[in-house]
């Protein structure tokens, strides 16, 4: 079995940019990889890629494969998936309250794919058995997507429904989240620049949000 994480740090989550600068927002995204690769790696899975592009640079102590591709996100996951025969573990790279129960929960059950739906119908994971029988296509309502293309092919789906998976962090009031329930690297990071033991915390992101 191998694990995918699609991955962008340059330029990265504008939406956050009422909360954070883009240095801090690079920064961070980059702690989220390390938070989401650390719960791989503590669930046992030994074989990590990141898809990347050439301009978004991934740390070389990550002890990590890097998948570059100048494709968009799509056609760069089925090149590889095409190119695959071992049960691949997709998971975004801002999902940084991940654990290794949540991995070897989805890993264990015996569904040809199972599939966990973000906030606003997106696709958070998705775990195929057989990535031969398989395609994937983001963007949009794409846990509807998911679905429908493991009923045209004839995949038995499970949706594995959790707060913490169907969590990624897009807006500013997502960082409320990550310091009440996240873990690791990006915890600390937002906790440091919001000071939660005198309140501001959350007003402050709330109020970014709303700007």
């Amino acid at each position: 079995m191998k694990a995918l994480i699609p991955y962008k740090k340059k330029n990265a989550k504008s939406r956050l940019s009422p909360a954070l600068t883009l240095e801090e927002r690079e920064e961070f995204v980059e702690l989220m990889l390390r938070d989401v690769v650390s719960s791989l790696k503590e669930a046992s899975i030994k074989e990590i890629d990141v898809l990347t592009t050439p301009d978004n640079g991934v740390p070389k102590d990550l002890d990590v494969n890097v998948v570059l591709s100048e494709h968009d996100l799509n056609e760069a996951i089925n090149e590889y998936l095409e190119q695959e025969n071992k049960p691949i573990f997709i998971i975004m790279a801002d999902l940084p309250m991940v654990r290794a129960c949540h991995v070897n929960d989805i890993v264990s059950r015996t569904e040809d794919v199972v599939i966990v739906p973000g906030k606003g119908g997106g696709t958070n994971v998705i775990f195929i058995k057989d990535p031969s029988n398989y395609h994937v296509k983001y963007y949009g309502s794409s846990f509807l997507n998911h679905c429908n293309i493991a009923k045209a092919r004839g995949c038995s789906v499970f949706i594995y429904d959790s707060f913490m998976l169907s969590t990624d962090i897009d807006e500013p009031h997502d960082l409320v989240e990550i310091m009440l329930h996240g873990h690791g690297n990006s915890q600390k990071y937002v906790n440091e620049r919001f000071d939660m033991k005198t309140g501001k915390a959350r007003a402050k992101i709330n109020a970014a949000g709303d700007a």
